[in-house]
């Protein structure tokens, strides 16, 4: 009996996937298994998400409702750094990104398509585990490139140029992190032998965590404002990484810098607390 629910049940989660599966194989099959098709993901991914939050940046002087959620209500993000961070952005992704795409379009084989769309679980356990994976990357990659000072001069560096960070300072980068980035967003999947469908959702999820650590607000729906425990890191703990550059260095999680002693409590925080004894 217990194996038949066993069954059961994981027919019921593959089949909530399955039917879009079907849907995206059989409508397009083609881009689906060209080597682009992440390229063109995760590009588009990230210019939606940073328009969005860049209209928001220039609606937020004139609209209080949208002020209120910053973290710098006090220091409007300005027309010129926005095109400043916009032109390194376009430089990296012509000069990056568009000969990495061409290479892998010209060397790397279609994607296999399997019939069969990954278990709900198993979708959500490949997302998790490679959120794990990188965040633990990331976290050693970076405090290297904080505590080696020719790492940090060398690549680092131009990606503190702004202490209070808005969304188009995501890819403020250089081409070394940029490739890092990337180069480990393309291979932890593959690593953990997700399911195709996974990794696009872990890219795409990547991508936005990314975007809300840089983009300056502290919405109420945010991620750091739903997980419990302070477990996860957010837009007010990346902050404060940008004006403390030798604390919270993780991406995603918060334990790697509880255990590494590089933890420290958002500045937005600590300004609120002080505020609030003064009233």
């Amino acid at each position: 009996m217990l194996d038949v629910n066993n069954v059961t049940g994981c027919q019921n989660q593959a089949l909530v996937l399955q039917p879009a599966w079907d849907y995206l194989h059989q409508n397009h099959h083609d881009l689906l298994r060209s080597p682009l098709f992440p390229v063109v993901l995760s590009v588009s991914t990230y210019f939606v998400l940073v328009g969005l939050y860049t209209v928001l940046d220039l609606l937020a002087p004139t609209w209080p409702c949208i002020n209120r959620y910053r973290l710098h209500p006090d220091r409007p993000v300005t027309r010129p750094n926005i095109w400043m961070t916009f032109g390194v952005t376009i430089y990296n992704h012509v000069f990056y990104i568009f000969p990495s795409a061409v290479a892998q379009w010209m060397w790397r084989p279609p994607t296999p398509l399997p019939s069969q769309a990954p278990t709900l679980w198993s979708f959500f356990l490949g997302i998790v585990g490679c959120m794990v994976v990188f965040d633990f990357q990331y976290y050693l990659w970076h405090l290297l490139h904080h505590r080696i000072p020719w790492l940090y001069r060398t690549f680092h560096a131009v990606h503190h140029q702004y202490s209070q960070p808005f969304s188009l300072v995501t890819q403020y980068l250089s081409g070394w992190e940029l490739f890092s980035v990337g180069f480990w967003t393309t291979i932890d999947p593959i690593l953990l032998q997700c399911h195709c469908l996974t990794t696009w959702g872990f890219m795409v999820f990547n991508i936005y965590v990314s975007t809300e650590d840089h983009c300056g607000y502290n919405f109420p729906w945010a991620l750091h404002n739903l997980v419990p425990l302070g477990l996860w890191g957010g837009a007010p703990k990346h902050d404060t990484h940008h004006q403390r550059p030798g604390t919270n260095f993780a991406p995603f999680f918060s334990h790697w810098d509880w255990l590494g002693g590089t933890n420290t409590v958002p500045a937005a925080v600590v300004k609120k607390k002080k505020k609030d004894n003064f009233l």
